[in-house]
């Protein structure tokens, strides 16, 4: 393969739209990069505008905001990449034959020379991190998690990015065994259960398990959505949440599809035909504003203890990410000024005052706390019981 060292390819665009949206769009554009130009950088204000409706917008802004919300400075990354051995790696061949198969992650049309020199970048990233942290397991999906990477960043800091993925989101995936992978998935049916029992109902009559979920999990959703635009989006957002956002995801695609999972056959086979495939046309920003709901509503924490079940999401140990501009008292203290803000309009509008609420901004407040449990480094939380337990009772912490 000719070997091309690739710049960032911009492979997704902007919010398309006219009118009021178009207007929207430059309105928040000008907001991230107004708090890109401020310092200390205020990450928090990132983390919201990140799950907010279109997230990141672009790439350039991709490029400049994903590294913040992974606490990864570009200062840090070495100029140069160190060489990688493939004759002597273990997952080399497994790569490789993953890496051949992913000619559908790249943009439409783009030169074969082109593509084959990405390629080689990727089984190089992949490899890269694996020997520097070989306490991680290769596992077949990863790949598509670093293509999203690769496309959006370009090599050195997709490298120093998915390094930092791998050990904090990932981490249970990759292990030497599926165990935690599993735990991660028994999260799901629990989240159905208590949204829509006709549904959880049904989906356990059928015995379909939720194995059918286990590569939107593990992938982030990128090998079963062809639209790239649609998967930067989810990275948007699973990037400023907390590491089981994906599943709470997976959850509201299921409860999305309510009249066609009970209209199906009630057999595992057929339910797991109509569940393994995701519709290309869904409603990305209404389900990723019901995700962050119903995690608020049903924090992991709660999930855990009724199951009894702790992950490597919830118990690692690394402050690593612990930064000033990130720290919770911060966040806690403007989501407190919030709440109390709308207390005051609630108690006018009792009076026949005109009052405007506004919860959605509350929730991305809230969203954008939680998402600190990946700045701090799950171990800080555990202090308090386990990650994000605290997250759900953020009233007790100022009285």
């Amino acid at each position: 393969m000719n070997r091309r060292k690739s710049r960032s390819l911009g492979a997704s665009s902007p919010l398309n739209g006219l009118g009021t949206q178009e207007s929207r769009r430059k309105r928040k554009t000008t907001e991230i990069w107004q708090v890109l130009k401020t310092r200390p950088v205020d990450v928090a204000a990132l983390r919201r505008m990140a799950i907010s409706e279109g997230g990141l917008l672009n790439d350039e802004i991709r490029r400049q905001v994903w590294p913040r919300l992974l606490n990864v400075s570009e200062d840090d990354i070495p100029e140069q990449l160190e060489p990688v051995d493939r004759d002597n790696n273990k997952d080399f061949t497994q790569v490789l034959l993953d890496v051949q198969r992913s000619l559908r992650r790249f943009p439409p049309g783009m030169p074969a020379e082109q593509r084959e020199g990405l390629q080689e970048e990727l089984t190089d990233i992949i490899l890269r991190v694996l020997v520097k942290n070989p306490q991680l397991h290769y596992y077949q999906g990863y790949h598509d998690i670093v293509v999203t990477f690769l496309l959006v960043l370009g090599e050195r800091l997709a490298t120093a990015l998915v390094e930092k993925l791998s050990t904090h989101h990932l981490r249970d995936f990759m292990d030497p065994t599926m165990d935690n992978t599993k735990h991660i998935l028994n999260y799901l049916m629990p989240i159905i259960e208590r949204v829509n029992p006709e549904v959880y109902d049904f989906m356990q009559q059928a015995e379909v398990g939720t194995i059918f979920a286990l590569s939107w999990l593990i992938t982030w959703f990128g090998h079963v959505l062809s639209d790239f635009r649609h998967v930067v989006r989810l990275y948007d957002f699973f990037l400023a949440c907390h590491p089981l956002m994906p599943i709470y995801f997976a959850a509201v695609i299921v409860l999305h599809r309510e009249e066609e999972v009970l209209d199906c056959e009630c057999d595992m086979a057929m339910m797991h035909h109509l569940l393994s495939r995701i519709p290309q046309d869904l409603p990305y920003e209404t389900l990723i504003s019901r995700a962050g709901d119903l995690f608020v509503q049903f924090p992991p924490s709660e999930l855990a203890r009724e199951r009894n079940q702790l992950t490597a999401v919830s118990t690692f140990k690394d402050f690593e990410l612990a930064s000033t501009q990130q720290r919770p008292d911060t966040v806690l203290r403007q989501r407190r000024k919030e709440m109390q803000q709308q207390q005051k309009r609630a108690l006018e509008a009792q009076r026949g005052t005109v009052a405007v609420v506004q919860p959605t901004a509350r929730r991305f407040m809230r969203l954008a706390v939680m998402g600190l449990t990946v700045a701090l480094g799950a171990a800080a939380l555990a202090v308090v019981n386990s990650a994000l337990e605290w997250a759900p009772k953020l009233d007790l912490l100022f009285p």
